[in-house]
């Protein structure tokens, strides 16, 4: 079976491909990537020569590019990883997320309307549902609630893969996942970025009060949860997935220093982001019931050996640092 995988070449579409490569020998798989700054070539190096990868830089909002690759490589199955995911970014401008996120996902949706795909599943986040107060956590009819441009943009797509599913019954599924964790995340996010500076001795930003709460799943649990779905789910189910493992950040910032033998005053608070949530708590029940899936892994073991896989890949992420500067 052909498969497309758009957003491929980011942290946690290039873990799914390399699952899928190894786990499933009946696909055949098309990587797109735009290659914007989150994409990078060198997290599927492993792979760039395998006999059922190939890879095509593209825009999903490319109507006329996506178009003519799924007619051409006849493409059955979608999973739709592209979007513009950092949520500081979309507050400085939101212009390209809501480009990627809404203007790509609906021309991925029309596409398969008209190329009768068989299944598409819709790589979201639990940030359409907002913030939680102290205690529950959120649940697939949890009403969204976005607190920023980047979560406001993932909500309206998965708007629109739901009014898709009910008015052309296009075989659509949605996830929606807690934060993620793992090696070859973008060094901007919060784990690789404490990871990163404590390694220079550089301070480690904590927002506000540091007290904000995020619920913790490691990537390759995640990609596996996404492949279950796309095997063996319900078309028109939305399945949350996590961990069950809620951190605050000054916690983990802490428990990176006390792993590297570092001064807790390498902690810094810095000015609050706006329109910050809270709390995040993913409740995995539905797909842990339904479809049998577990989570492998837990933070507290896995710290230490992603902080050794910092260590051991300085180029890599000195690589994207230094495009940066």
């Amino acid at each position: 079976m052909k498969i497309l995988v758009t957003g491929g070449a980011g942290f946690i579409g290039s873990h799914f491909i390399r699952i899928l490569l190894k786990e499933r020998s009946h696909y055949e798989l098309i990587n797109v990537d735009k290659l914007t700054y989150a994409g990078n070539p060198d997290n599927l190096k492993d792979v760039e020569d395998h006999p059922r990868y190939h890879f095509v830089q593209a825009d999903i909002a490319d109507w006329k590019r996506m178009n003519e690759l799924v007619q051409h490589e006849q493409i059955e199955i979608i999973v739709n990883f592209a979007a513009e995911s950092h949520v500081d970014r979309s507050i400085g401008d939101s212009t390209f997320f809501i480009n990627s996120n809404i203007v790509g996902t609906h021309t991925l949706l029309e596409i398969a309307r008209r190329h009768h795909i068989k299944r598409f599943v819709q790589v979201s986040t639990d940030e359409v549902y907002g913030s939680l107060g102290p205690k529950g956590a959120f649940t697939e009819t949890s009403p969204l609630a976005p607190n920023s441009p980047y979560a406001a943009s993932k909500a309206a797509a998965d708007q629109l893969v739901r009014a898709y599913f009910m008015t052309y019954d296009v075989p659509l599924l949605v996830t929606r996942c807690s934060n993620n964790y793992g090696p070859y995340q973008h060094p901007e996010k919060l784990i690789p970025l404490f990871i990163i500076r404590a390694l220079q001795d550089e301070f480690l930003p904590l927002y506000g009060d540091g007290l904000y709460i995020r619920d913790w799943i490691h990537v390759a649990d995640h990609s596996n949860a996404i492949l279950r779905v796309l095997e063996e789910g319900q078309p028109g189910e939305i399945y949350n997935i996590g961990a069950r493992c809620e951190k605050r950040n000054i916690d983990v910032a802490q428990q990176i220093l006390k792993i590297l033998g570092k001064s807790g005053t390498l902690l810094k608070h810095v000015k609050d982001r706006l329109g910050h949530d809270r709390r995040y708590a993913i409740d995995p029940s539905k797909i842990e019931k339904e479809l049998g899936w577990k989570p492998m892994y837990h933070l507290d073991d896995q710290l230490p050996i992603l902080i050794q896989w910092y260590q051991q890949n300085h180029k890599w992420w000195r690589r994207i640092n230094s495009k940066k500067s």
